[in-house]
């Protein structure tokens, strides 16, 4: 079905979008590439979860044969008005089709990668998800792209190893913005293909996008409160020093910059003396990480405060050669602690587990020490009923 918009002052004309599916499903918009149109790539919804709905939304400047989103300054770099114009185009019609209140997931190809990622860090709050494929962020064009500005939102990226369309430092600083410091659940993959869909790629998105479904069936989603810390009236301080790294994969894991072990034994220590928390091999994690349970009684929190619920687990310690942590947090926390250096956020945050699962780095000295005992104290007191997050 083709569907038209009236998009009132827009120096564009009404949008055309070809749409399947349930109008009260989650809506997953479909964004083509440079020179394509809506037609081709709503293709891809057949390869989809049939319960979700789509639309495909044709590009609204010419371009070779088919249309663009946006006027270029060079591959994968659009000019700021444009893309502002073009957006306030899209947001308009999605007003109409999407009432506040439905969730809306972007899927967006090269050019449409681009796009998507605009409108994703341009509201953050507007979007359930976005996948960006094989594409580039819009870096320097108008739209914020500070630490832990995705935090909350799921993001899926794909990238070929062998694509030399998109120019490889955007491919680069797109995956490592949105793996670290975006503060996105990010799950992402490379494949040994050039600047197309990959057959593993297409099948890992279809299964990203019903669980991410799924997870808002049954949760919701989850808003991002205010980031006020009971431990720390002032404000989390920042960690010294870049990122360590951490795997992209899962089991996620820090791989730079470890904790030394007398430290890692001393934060366990300091844990397993907390109200209520017993300890033994994490439900979760791999074998070797250490849980942090709390008893029945002490369990009053909200589901959302646990990595497993089903045995009371909201936090465990990863083995002596990792060293860091995870554990869960309201989302306004997480992002926090994202911000400030002291945590990354888990690729399945929001998809199969708590939206507020962070890796948290393993301490350095007894400064980070008495920080990140703070830190996992926040989660314990959340998880415990004891402290109840800002409102949104």
């Amino acid at each position: 079905m083709t569907a038209d918009a009236a998009t009132p002052d827009s120096p564009f004309g009404p949008p055309t979008a070809v749409t399947r599916g349930d109008a009260t499903a989650p809506l997953v918009v479909l964004l083509h590439g440079r020179g394509s149109r809506e037609t081709e790539i709503i293709t891809l919804a057949d390869t989809l979860p049939p319960a979700l709905a789509y639309a495909a939304v044709r590009a609204p400047l010419a371009e070779g044969p088919g249309f663009a989103w946006f006027a270029n300054r060079g591959i994968g770099r659009p000019v700021t008005e444009s893309l502002r114009a073009t957006m306030d185009w899209f947001n308009t019609w999605l007003d109409e089709i999407a009432p506040r209140g439905r969730p809306v997931l972007l899927v967006g190809f090269s050019g449409g990668a681009a796009f998507a990622g605009g409108l994703v860090l341009d509201n953050p709050e507007r979007f359930a998800g976005a996948a960006i494929l094989y594409g580039t962020l819009p870096f320097e064009a108008g739209v914020p792209t500070v630490p832990a500005r995705l935090a909350g939102v799921p993001m899926f990226v794909a990238q070929g190893e062998h694509d030399h369309v998109i120019p490889r430092e955007l491919l680069d600083r797109t995956w490592h913005y949105l793996t670290g410091e975006s503060g996105a659940p990010t799950f992402a993959r490379r494949d040994p293909v050039s600047h197309e869909i990959a057959t593993g790629a297409l099948a890992s998105l279809a299964g990203w996008l019903a669980e991410r479904a799924d997870h808002l069936a049954r949760h919701g989603r989850s808003g991002r409160q205010p980031a006020h810390w009971p431990s720390f009236p002032e404000g989390l301080p920042d960690r010294a020093g870049p990122r360590p790294h951490a795997s992209v994969t899962i089991p996620q894991q820090q791989i730079s910059d470890n904790s030394p072990t007398e430290l890692q034994e001393k934060l366990f220590a300091r844990l397993s003396t907390l109200p209520g928390v017993s300890t033994s091999q994490s439900a979760l994690s791999v074998r070797g990480a250490r849980g942090f349970m709390l008893t029945e009684a002490h369990t009053t929190g909200p589901e959302e405060a646990f990595l497993v619920q089903q045995v009371r687990e909201f936090a465990h310690l990863h083995p002596g050669h990792d060293g860091s942590l995870h554990i869960a947090l309201p989302v306004g926390l997480a992002a926090d602690a994202i911000q400030h250096g002291w945590a990354v956020a888990h690729p399945l945050a929001g998809i199969r587990l708590t939206p507020g699962m962070v890796l948290v780095y393993g301490p350095r000295d007894e400064r980070e020490l008495e920080i990140i005992t703070a830190i996992v104290s926040t989660s314990h007191a959340w998880a415990a009923g004891q402290f109840i997050p800002a409102a949104a």
